[in-house]
């Protein structure tokens, strides 16, 4: 005796009545016919007609992501960067024989039928119920565009495209609905060309330009038959059809292409069989993409490049905005790297410290009254490797850099340039001894910090009396602890605050305390180059700027930020630093860092044990600071293998001095020198002291 058994839920019986109500539904619609409140399939095919009709009248489609490339100053590629690969063309810059192989085997009624191939449904529920499951679908080639779009639209939110991707009665739904929109709006022509530039083929490759110089690096336009019948194979199932990795079932679908073009009259059935019988030819491009490619240690600022993009409200009033620029990419954008000058700066971090010391090499170079960056660089390799890094070390941790660095002695300047602007003359005087305490002192916030705790030289003989200029020159801790106490350190932190000085390189506030005067605060290569630009500069400070023009897939520009330049201290206050200076690179602790050629100024910097050890400089053309720390376990520089020499005793003028000043030569050789804006200074009236540091 038989049983009669209920079919369970997504029976056969239950899929195809679905399948078939979606459908009519469809056609109906296409066709202009309003359903009845019941109908065919009673209530199931009302909800889904008012689903259907519920949906927005508008179909909007995203701007397909694609690569972006980033160029240097003379227009140089940099770096080619994308969330996907792929480059939109327009129609005729596909091959025929491509489009014909793609709707043959995807949708050979294509330009026969509308949004709906009702010819196509009933095929497809045929096969289905003579094979018990469902082995073929009916969606055209318009439906499955919409789908991709859905797909673009989720991005690299992997649940998202999940979710677009699910075959859901409402997902069906939607498809439809926006693709008799498609239908009655663009020309047949048009959604083949769009579907051919949003698909994905495998391979990280999107669209068919990217696929074509994936597989075989050619062009759209120049794709041969095999070829073409081979990317067509390719988009039911990427990853089951990838030739790279599954060779034998990709020439099988690929055969099965050219059958259907000769089945359907694209070709002729001797072309088809010549082309079986061509075996499969690939020559792979594989993707490069990435700051990683840049060369010359670009790498470091293109990834600053990124930041600059994603953070800058110029380029989107929220961080979704901006995100979603640079992930649907297309851009060109144009950098102030100078190729000359970056050239110059990555030969002389990696001569004088190798990728696998301890110790790096760091250093930026910007252009005084511009703020452009022209150089940013460091000895290690961009990367992920051994001995690499994608921790960009000049800069903080908001824009993909690291924790910074103390920066020593080269924060003296700030200090002098806050006592000049107050009224103090470079004659002041201090006993300046070898050590004595702190002198009493308070923030803006008024906290006092009395008398506690010792501040003493680099040397037991350089001792006092000193004026600002010899002091400078010297770099005697005593001296400056006096000037920070009578200056204010209140006014001595919005001197910094004005330089762009206005937090640690960690995000953390800046220490406004005692030692700020000795460089205690962690800061980056790039924002002391900022700070000695300003003096070159005439006490003009520059924020700065590495874009000077981003220009959209449609040809519009997007408009960039551009340097906030402004005064902020007097021009006789700057150049009075500068004379200072001067005299660092001409008779003090910067001299191994003079240039011989051209006027040059700067400040040395060695922290506590010789951890770091700074020299930050101008020329009336370039500004740079370069900095020599252990990355890897701060420790004393002293004693250490660096760029192949065993350092015996670490100071600003002779170890970061020479990065400075080989970057500096190598980047103006053959530019006219300018003349660096003096003052006049009093005599020397302080005692001779140790000029290595």
């Amino acid at each position: 005796m038989s049983t009669t058994r209920s079919r369970p839920p997504g029976s056969l019986l239950t899929r195809t009545l679905r399948f078939l109500g979606v459908s009519v539904l469809a056609g109906a619609m296409a066709a202009g016919i309003a359903l009845p409140a019941v109908g065919l399939l009673g209530l199931g095919a009302k909800n889904a007609a008012e689903s259907f009709n519920s949906l927005p009248d508008v179909f909007k489609t995203p701007p397909l992501s694609q690569a972006s490339q980033i160029y240097d100053a003379d227009g140089g590629l940099i770096a080619t960067v994308y969330d996907r690969d792929r480059t939109v063309i327009p129609g005729d810059q596909i091959a025929a024989v491509m489009r014909k192989a793609l709707v043959d085997i995807e949708d050979n009624r294509f330009y026969q039928h509308g949004a709906v191939d009702l010819q196509g449904v009933l095929r497809a529920l045929n096969k289905n119920a003579a094979s018990g499951s469902v082995a073929q679908g009916g969606s055209t080639l318009t439906q499955q565009y919409v789908k991709n779009v859905f797909v673009e639209q989720a991005g690299s939110d992997q649940k998202a495209v999940l979710e677009a991707q699910r075959q859901t009665l409402g997902r069906k739904i939607q498809e439809l609905r926006y693709a008799i929109e498609l239908e009655q709006t663009l020309p047949k022509d048009q959604i083949l060309t769009n579907y051919l530039n949003i698909t994905f083929f495998g391979e990280q490759a999107y669209g068919v330009e990217a696929a074509a110089e994936r597989y075989f690096s050619v062009h759209a336009k120049d794709l041969s038959l095999p070829q073409a019948a081979l990317l067509a194979g390719i988009v039911q199932s990427p990853s089951m059809y990838d030739p790279v990795t599954n060779a034998r079932l990709a020439k099988q679908r690929r055969d099965t292409v050219l059958t259907k073009m000769a089945q359907y009259g694209s070709i002729t059935a001797a072309q088809a069989q010549q082309a079986i019988s061509t075996p499969i030819k690939l020559q792979i491009s594989k993707p490069r993409q990435g700051c990683i490619t840049a060369q010359q240690g670009e790498g470091f600022f293109c990834d600053y490049v990124h930041h600059v993009v994603v953070t800058d409200p110029a380029f989107g009033k929220t961080a979704t905005e901006r995100r979603a620029l640079w992930s649907r990419g297309g851009l060109q954008i144009h950098t102030t790297l100078s190729p000359k000058a970056q050239k110059a700066l990555q030969q002389s971090v990696t001569s004088h410290a190798y990728t696998t010391d301890d110790a790096a090499a760091v250093m930026s170079l910007v252009q005084p009254g511009t703020g452009k960056i022209v150089a940013m660089g460091q000895s290690r390799d961009y990367g992920l490797g051994a001995n690499q890094t994608e921790i960009n070390l000049n800069v903080g941790t908001d824009m993909g850099g690291g924790l910074g660095f103390p920066t020593g002695s080269t924060f003296k300047p700030i200090v002098a340039a806050a006592a000049l602007e107050k009224g103090t003359t470079p004659d002041q005087s201090y006993p300046a001894p070898y050590s004595m305490p702190w002198p009493a002192m308070s923030d803006c916030s008024g906290n006092t910090y009395p008398e506690n705790g010792e501040v003493h030289n680099d040397s037991t003989s350089l001792t006092g009396p000193f004026s600002m200029p010899d002091a400078m020159a010297q770099s005697v801790n005593t001296y400056f602890a006096q000037l920070e106490a009578d200056t204010g350190l209140c006014d001595v932190s919005k001197m910094a605050n004005a330089l762009g000085i206005t937090r640690q390189a960690g995000g953390t506030k800046l220490q406004v305390v005692p030692s700020l005067t000795l460089g205690s605060n962690d800061l980056t290569p790039l924002e002391m180059a900022n700070v000695y630009a300003t003096f070159a500069n005439h006490g003009t400070y520059c924020t700065p700027v590495a874009i000077t023009s981003v220009t959209k897939p449609d040809g519009s520009n997007v408009p960039v930020s551009q340097a906030n330049c402004h005064q902020v201290m007097s021009a006789e206050t700057a150049d009075t630093v500068t004379t200072m200076l001067l005299g660092v690179v001409q008779d003090g602790t910067g001299k191994p860092a003079g240039l011989t050629d051209r006027d040059s100024a700067g400040k040395t910097g060695t922290t506590d044990e010789s951890r770091q050890v700074w020299f930050a400089g101008y020329t009336p053309e370039l500004a740079g600071a370069a900095v020599v720390s252990d990355t890897r376990s701060p420790r004393d520089l002293d004693g250490q293998s660096i760029g192949g020499e065993t350092i015996g005793q670490a100071f600003g003028g002779t170890l970061a001095g020479p990065v400075w000043r080989d970057s500096i030569e190598g980047a103006l050789a053959g530019q006219p020198a300018g003349t660096l804006t003096t003052t006049t200074l009093p005599g020397d009236s302080g005692a001779s002291g140790d000029s290595g540091r």
